[in-house]
This record gives structure tokens, C-alpha cells and sequence, in this order.
């Protein structure tokens, strides 16, 4: 009896002191946590900054230019050149409201179309959903014409003798259609474009010598007086070469600054 009173009080006892121990819980560490969700630090590319809207046209449409001469064989400096003198380096009310690039007129064009006033009053252009197919729909105007064939036989990094064949081939009417577009190309030096295209068959086109008039195209600051200085001419002069009838110039505007001995 006493050895069965001993175990239950043992018993007793073991039980008391096992229900006293406290329960410890480690906290999760605060600086670990902290560190898991911490934001890394991603650093933004800032704006690319354009010294003018002509170099930024250039920079937006390159690689368009470049795809359309890989496709149908019209050197992108052309493109380009084009781009920019037809639609005011994408300024001019045609390319902003429609998307037209290229002064396209409808012709036999049954998709949406924009009036505007060109050689007569309101007539009819090409509207676009998007640029690109400004630049698609020029290539194939110039692609699926026959007067434009000559210049497929020309060689690609002939940016002159594009120049030459479209004004001769009646895509403008000004006379000094070509120079204007040899001038930007020349100028930007757009023919690089023609040379990453073409790669190793590449080959620089080296422009007969010949007595062409020279011209520039204006900048901002530039005055009648300062270009005359320039190039060493008078005011009077560069007025009546270029038919001004006043002193006012606009940014981007191409003078002509010694005319050929040939006129």
C-alpha cells in the first residue's frame, strides 16, 4: 500500500513540474524581412534629346526606310530625304492629320482620303492608319510604275542618280527637286543607312564632277546677312537667285547659295 501511495505521488510530482516549463517561439527576424521585400533600385534611361525635329524624323523612321530598301530595293537615304522635304520632317499638316509622308495624291485610291491645297485647291491625298503604311504605300507607288523603272537599274548607293531620275520620272515638279534631296542626304549623311543595308556589297558611289549649283539649308540663327557672309555673297544676290522678296527665312529652308555657271 505505502509502495502505491509512493508511485502516485511521484507521479504527481513529475506532472506539476512538466506543466510549468514555458513555451519559447522565435520571432522571424526583422531585418531579413526587410530585406526581402526591400525595392531594388532601377535605373530609367533618360529621353534622347534631338538637336532638331529633322534628326529626330530621322531617328523614328531609319529602321522603317531601311526595311522598305531590303523589300523593294529603294535606297532608304532616298526615303528619308524624301520623307522629310514632303512632309516638313513629319510637321506638315498631311503627315500629322493623315499620315501621309510622301505627298501622295488618291489617284485610283479607294481607302480614306484627306484634302488639301498643293498645285490646286483642295485636292485629294492618301489617308493612313499609321506611318508605316505611308512608307509601304511609296514603296509600291514607285515599285508598280513603269515610269519609274529607270531607276531600279540604278545602283542602290546612287542616291544622286535617284535623285535625278525621280524629278525626270515627273515625281515633282520643281526643278530643284533633286539637289534638295542630295542636299539632306548629304547633309545628315543619310547614306550610311544604304551602306548597314547593303553591308559588304556596298560599294561608295563617287558623284561625277560637275558644275551644280550649291545650297544650304537654313538653320536657326541664320539671317540673309550672315549666309551671304558666308559664301561670299551679297544679300541682293541671294534674294534674286532664290526669288525673296523680303528678308524672312523658316528653319529647314534650302537656298541656293552659287548658282551654276550653266543658267
Amino acid at each position: 500500500m505505502k509502495k502505491i501511495l509512493f508511485v502516485i505521488c511521484l507521479g504527481c510530482l513529475l506532472f506539476s513540474c512538466k506543466s510549468k516549463k514555458t513555451i519559447v517561439t522565435k520571432k522571424p527576424s526583422t531585418t531579413t524581412r526587410q530585406a526581402e521585400t526591400k525595392p531594388e533600385n532601377k535605373t530609367t534611361e533618360a529621353p534622347k534629346v534631338f538637336a532638331s525635329k529633322t534628326e529626330q524624323y530621322i531617328y523614328d523612321f531609319k529602321a522603317i526606310a531601311q526595311q522598305e530598301m531590303s523589300l523593294y530595293g529603294i535606297p532608304a537615304s532616298i526615303t528619308l530625304a524624301q520623307g522629310i522635304l514632303e512632309s516638313g520632317s513629319g510637321n506638315g499638316r498631311l503627315s500629322v492629320e493623315a499620315n501621309n509622308h510622301f505627298g501622295i495624291k488618291c489617284h485610283d485610291w479607294t481607302g480614306a482620303r484627306i484634302y488639301h491645297d498643293d498645285d490646286k485647291a483642295q485636292e485629294c491625298f492618301r489617308k493612313y492608319k499609321d506611318a508605316k503604311y505611308s512608307f509601304r504605300d511609296h514603296s509600291l507607288f514607285l515599285k508598280e510604275r513603269k515610269r519609274y523603272s529607270k531607276l531600279f537599274d540604278l545602283k542602290q548607293e546612287d542616291y544622286i542618280g535617284w535623285a535625278k531620275g525621280l524629278r525626270a520620272a515627273g515625281y515633282a515638279t520643281d526643278k530643284k527637286y533633286p539637289q534638295k534631296l542630295i542636299s539632306l542626304i548629304e547633309r545628315y549623311n543619310l547614306h550610311e543607312f544604304d551602306k548597314e543595308v547593303l553591308g559588304d556589297a556596298y560599294v561608295k558611289y563617287e558623284a561625277p564632277i560637275a558644275d551644280e549649283h550649291i545650297t544650304y539649308i537654313v538653320s536657326k540663327g541664320d539671317t540673309l546677312y550672315s549666309i551671304s557672309r558666308r559664301y561670299n555673297i551679297t544679300v541682293k544676290e541671294l534674294q534674286n537667285i532664290n526669288g525673296l522678296n523680303d528678308t524672312a527665312l523658316s528653319i529647314g529652308q534650302i537656298l541656293v547659295v552659287k548658282p551654276s555657271s550653266k543658267n
